[in-house]
């Protein structure tokens, strides 16, 4: 096993996110009862209930690349028919979709580019809600622009918002991300860090201290940076 799925695995989810953040997205998504739904980059599949409780007569599409994701989102929804967990790449989800939801995972493939991509994937009348990091200040800390320079096309919410445009869509609704959202994944990670130091080996001991290094920087300048939840449609 990596060092990634060492500290990783069984984590409630891989980036940050809430309930209340989801339902707001699909107050303005509006998917019907019976909604199609591709959770693209679904990681451990964190989503995958809030998400049937809006579209309950629906069906799910749970897609990521890892396998150790998947199996899990399998496992854990064996029981319901409305849930199919794929290993494949969220740049070709197939679809229809009446929703594509991505929580933190588009920057695997570029927002303009995903987007553009997603068109054909979108049933008439679809949309897309992704959650993309952005700096929300034009002088952020040099710890944060040190830490995220291994993002380089992070930009400022305005920034966000011509990549969107440049795939022609249009933005309904945005909002950032709550800090409550942050603590979600950082505090069960921060644990989980803890609990692996004694007896570490020199490269996962690595992998620990960048992990440190990750959430010690939110901590310190949370409010540099966030995660800007966007719900979109094609013009």
């Amino acid at each position: 096993m990596s060092v990634f799925f060492t500290i990783h695995t069984d984590l409630p989810r891989e980036g940050p996110g809430c309930r209340e953040s989801l339902d707001w997205a699909m107050s303005v998504a509006q998917p019907p009862r019976n909604a199609r739904i591709c959770d693209a980059g679904c990681g451990p599949g964190a989503d995958v209930a809030r998400l049937l409780d809006h579209a309950p007569e629906g069906d799910l599409l749970a897609l990521d690349l890892h396998p150790d994701f998947i199996e899990r989102v399998a496992r854990g929804w064996a029981q319901d028919g409305r849930v199919t967990a794929h290993q494949g790449d969220m740049a070709t989800p197939g679809g229809p979709f009446d929703l594509i939801w991505s929580a933190g995972a588009v920057y695997h493939l570029g927002v303009t580019e995903a987007l553009r991509g997603w068109r054909g994937a979108l049933a008439p009348g679809g949309r897309i809600a992704f959650s993309e990091l952005v700096w929300t200040t034009d002088a952020p800390a040099v710890a944060a622009r040190s830490f995220w320079q291994a993002y380089p096309a992070m930009t400022g919410i305005d920034g966000l918002c011509r990549r969107i445009d440049a795939a022609d869509y249009r933005i309904l609704g945005e909002r950032l991300l709550p800090q409550a959202a942050w603590r979600n994944y950082y505090d069960p990670l921060s644990e989980r860090v803890a609990r692996l130091r004694e007896g570490a080996d020199a490269e996962l001991a690595a992998a620990l201290d960048e992990t440190e290094r990750e959430i010690a920087v939110w901590r310190a300048h949370g409010d540099d940076f966030g995660y800007l939840l966007c719900v979109v449609e094609p013009r």
